[in-house]
């Protein structure tokens, strides 16, 4: 079978390609660049951000030097336009609206199983694979996508917008192997980067401080950061869309006894809500709504679970599909559940799909607006 393998310069990927080739497969590899620091700020005129922040290149070269060293073609395929229009732009929007969107969500399904696939397909190559941790597994005749075998790097939670035809041709050479395990084929092969540290956080960030970051096109506004009981001013935040729901670190509420956890936003207002403990129940929700719906399978199971963020434990919850959203409901109650974030369900390790969470409830109110009207009684 002839392969394209989506080269990142990071450990997973080389180990990924070097697993297909071992196979038999004809490998060849390509590295999106899907980042342009100058030309960005054209887009926006704005001229502060001199320096890229994504290292791009470094990237590019250690790519370069594990294809040279496995004998494989690299290709450098550039995505900055369709990065720009499908994700950042996105993510910046939707970061105005009060909403914590996942980048890499956007990512992977507008540039790696889009614009990457497309171009994998059109230069011949019979499926597409990347250095996910997560399989692809026939079961009753269906193509499905599985969870990992290491569940502590399972990365399917990212891969839920995957258009469901590319399942067929799309390969995760590590979805049965743990992270060490990986490291240690890097290391008997003596690859350059084997050792290298995996990549967190988002690419057009890079080392950045995030809001720092996002000041430089969102503007800074200050205002108060509220106790949702007293209605006690307490701190001052940096702009209520850089917070999100559930955060503990980066309030700065110096001179009021805590910890303090952000339980709402008020964007028309310009405050921020805290409350004293994790379990403050102005977090919890017992229903949430999504849209850009994306399933995997036939058909929404009701019952099933599901994951609200990244290596979050399994909640059990019913679906309903009502004018092309889910209801999503979990008497039992859930903590943080954020608008923006990703909704992931799966019915044992088998995603069956998601959407983004558009509206957050308990007891039949939306959450957000009833701790506004609590706050403002």
């Amino acid at each position: 079978m002839k392969v394209f393998v989506g080269l990142s310069g990071g450990v997973d990927s080389a180990v990924a390609a070097y697993l297909l080739k071992k196979q038999g497969h004809d490998v060849e590899c390509g590295f999106m660049r899907n980042w342009d620091a100058s030309l960005n700020n054209d887009f926006l005129g704005n001229p502060t951000l001199e320096e890229d922040v994504c290292p791009q290149e470094t990237d590019y070269m250690d790519a370069l030097a594990v294809a040279n060293q496995l004998e494989l073609k690299l290709h450098r395929v550039d995505f900055v336009k369709e990065y720009w229009e499908d994700v950042f732009k996105t993510f910046i929007d939707e970061t105005k609206k009060g909403y914590t969107p996942n980048p890499d969500i956007l990512c992977n399904k507008f540039i790696k199983f889009d614009a990457f696939f497309d171009y994998a397909i059109k230069h011949g190559f019979d499926a597409v694979a990347t250095g996910h941790y997560a399989q692809v597994e026939m079961i009753d005749g269906e193509v499905r996508l599985k969870k990992a075998v290491d569940q502590n790097k399972d990365q399917t939670y990212f891969l839920v917008q995957m258009p469901k035809e590319t399942l067929s041709k799309t390969l995760f050479p590590l979805g049965n192997y743990k992270k060490e395990e990986v490291r240690a084929i890097a290391n008997q092969l003596q690859l350059p980067l084997a050792n290298k540290k995996d990549s967190t956080g988002i690419c057009f960030i890079g080392e950045r401080h995030y809001r720092e970051f996002l000041h430089n096109y969102i503007p800074n506004k200050m205002g108060d950061i509220i106790d949702v009981d007293t209605k006690e001013v307490v701190g001052q935040h940096h702009g209520v869309m850089f917070y999100t729901i559930g955060q503990r670190k980066g309030l700065n509420i110096d001179h009021y006894h805590g910890p303090w956890f952000v339980v709402g936003k008020n964007l028309e207002s310009n405050e921020l809500y805290v409350g004293l403990t994790s379990s403050h129940p102005d977090l919890f929700s017992d229903q949430c709504v999504l849209d850009r719906v994306n399933l995997l399978v036939d058909e929404l199971p009701e019952k099933c679970s599901a994951k609200f963020r990244y290596r979050q434990k399994d909640n059990d919850v019913t679906c309903k599909l009502s004018e092309g959203k889910i209801i999503v409901s979990y008497p039992q109650q859930v903590a943080a559940v954020t608008l923006g974030q990703e909704a992931v369900l799966y019915i044992d390790d088998v995603c069956v799909g998601g959407g983004q969470i558009c509206d957050v409830l308990k007891q039949g109110q939306s959450l957000n607006d009833a701790i506004i009207r609590k706050v403002k009684l």
